[in-house]
């Protein structure tokens, strides 16, 4: 049972890697999620403007692969004059794709919230902007919840692209470990086993998730 002794050997700079990559998706997320927010307001906006604006992003940001994103921020903004370090570049890509594709998420879920509320809000006299910050938008992020949180293991399983911008992240460890040692095939295994050990639970709390949320809306109903 050598492959034991080489994990155990292994598991400090793999979880070095985990933590990094779990650090790298819980940025992209608080800054995606917010921007994603403010696209999906800009795109339902009567201001033709915004809408474009809105519009563009998302359509940009959704055709354009992760991978060619990170690329751009690491390697092509230094030919600018900016320069930024792997991890904020990783994070700032991976923020951006998080903002472009959530977007469509948190519109649907704006987009679901029942008319007949925002119209009992015009009638009591309620104004458009304390409408949307008040009824709109806390029920529209609840519809979408379940959503987002699958979104966000996407993102976790992302951050494996950024080994290629030499950020220590879980399979930058692993492609090292296994330069080192030749034993690719076991540190791999192993490196898959510690995402399972992230996505597996949060697979479940989907479900779970999506479960609760689908009863509360059809007692809504």
């Amino acid at each position: 049972m050598s492959f034991i002794a080489d994990w155990i050997e292994w598991f400090p700079d793999l979880a070095n890697g985990l933590w990094v990559s779990v650090r790298i998706t819980a940025v992209s997320l608080m800054v995606g999620l917010p921007i994603g927010l403010l696209l999906a307001v800009m795109a339902s906006n009567r201001n033709s403007v915004m809408r474009t604006v809105s519009v563009v992003f998302v359509e940009i940001g959704r055709g354009a692969p992760a991978l060619v994103v990170l690329q751009l921020f690491y390697f092509g903004l230094p030919s600018v004059g900016i320069t930024l370090s792997a991890f904020v570049a990783a994070c700032t890509a991976l923020a951006l794709t998080t903002a472009a594709f959530t977007s469509e998420i948190l519109r649907a879920g704006l987009q679901a919230v029942p008319e007949g509320e925002v119209e009992a809000c015009k009638t009591l006299g309620v104004s458009s902007r304390d409408t949307l910050r008040f009824v709109v938008i806390p029920q529209g992020l609840r519809i979408a919840l379940p959503a987002l949180m699958g979104f966000s293991i996407l993102i976790f399983q992302a951050t494996s692209l950024t080994f290629t911008i030499a950020v220590p992240e879980l399979l930058s460890q692993s492609y090292s470990i296994g330069s080192s040692t030749f034993n690719y095939l076991s540190v791999l295994i192993l490196a898959g086993l510690l995402y399972a050990v992230i996505t597996i639970p949060a697979s479940w709390l989907v479900a779970s998730t999506e479960k609760k949320m689908s009863r509360h809306l059809s007692y809504a109903r």
